[in-house]
């Protein structure tokens, strides 16, 4: 049972239809009697650099900084600085969390990246020891929530941009399967400023109704880890067998040269 929510919401601008889509699940969820908190990247000027300022103290190696091993060290010491352990804190208090956000060249604008890279801390939110489905946020919901410049038709497999199920397998398994989140399907509104003013409210009623039936929603299906050898860390070769007569590959980017599963990263039980 979803009881907090956190949003992450990364817009400039209150009047635009991303803040409106923010708005109604914040309304929605908070009906529903979930508490539900945002983090509004824009308006908390979140810096989207990952650097040496993210840590309190000296670094290990200062001649040869990894981000990735210092950052580590620091959260095992508490030698975070204050912006991340906030974002930490709402986290582990969140059942659910929610990124909306407009797609800038086909992903995630620079500042919501930003949070990404430093608040998803090695050693907090994964680990060699836990990740993908025995990942640390194993017991948490997430969802994308955000808008596309293009229409939809553009995003399909026959259309200029590609097929959207492409363009979302690097956020949605190589950062929040990576790191355990059950990836509820996503909610895409395709090219609001385009769209007619009543299609725009269609849209947001569209949301509104989802909002309401999220709780009971299943997850996108990923391969478990268990599916790999540990050591090789490639498909176990049962596994690859009991696929090798089926039409379609496991997923977008494990597809065993067969074609994709169709809208596998854009509806459950796909």
């Amino acid at each position: 049972m979803v009881k907090k929510v956190l949003i992450v919401y990364a817009h400039q601008s209150s009047g635009s239809f991303n803040a409106a889509a923010k708005d109604l699940a914040v309304e929605v969820l908070t009906a529903q009697g979930c508490t539900v908190e945002v983090s509004d990247l824009y308006a908390m000027d979140f810096k989207a650099a990952a650097t040496v300022d993210d840590i309190k103290g000296s670094v290990k190696d200062a001649d040869h900084f990894s981000y990735l091993r210092e950052t580590k060290l620091a959260f095992e010491e508490g030698r975070l600085s204050e912006d991340i352990t906030k974002e930490h804190a709402k986290i582990i208090e969140a059942d659910l969390i929610i990124f909306q956000f407009p797609m800038y060249w086909f992903g995630l604008p620079a500042i919501m990246k930003g949070w990404i890279d430093r608040v998803l801390t090695n050693g907090f939110a994964f680990s060699t020891e836990q990740l993908y489905s025995q990942g640390v946020f194993k017991d948490k919901k997430t969802m994308l929530s955000f808008t596309t410049g293009s229409l939809e038709s553009m995003f399909s497999p026959t259309g200029i941009n590609g097929d959207m199920n492409v363009t979302l397998w690097p956020i949605q398994n190589g950062i929040l399967n990576y790191c355990g989140f059950q990836v509820l399907a996503p909610q895409i509104f395709w090219a609001p400023a385009l769209a007619a003013a009543e299609d725009r409210k269609g849209m947001l009623e569209g949301w509104r109704t989802r909002l309401q039936g999220l709780q009971e929603e299943k997850p996108l299906s990923f391969i478990p880890l268990d599916s790999f050898d540990q050591k090789t860390f490639q498909l176990k070769p049962d596994v690859h067998e009991q696929h090798a007569s089926k039409e379609f590959g496991l997923t977008v980017g494990i597809h065993l040269n067969k074609p994709l599963p169709p809208h596998s990263q854009m509806k459950a039980g796909c």
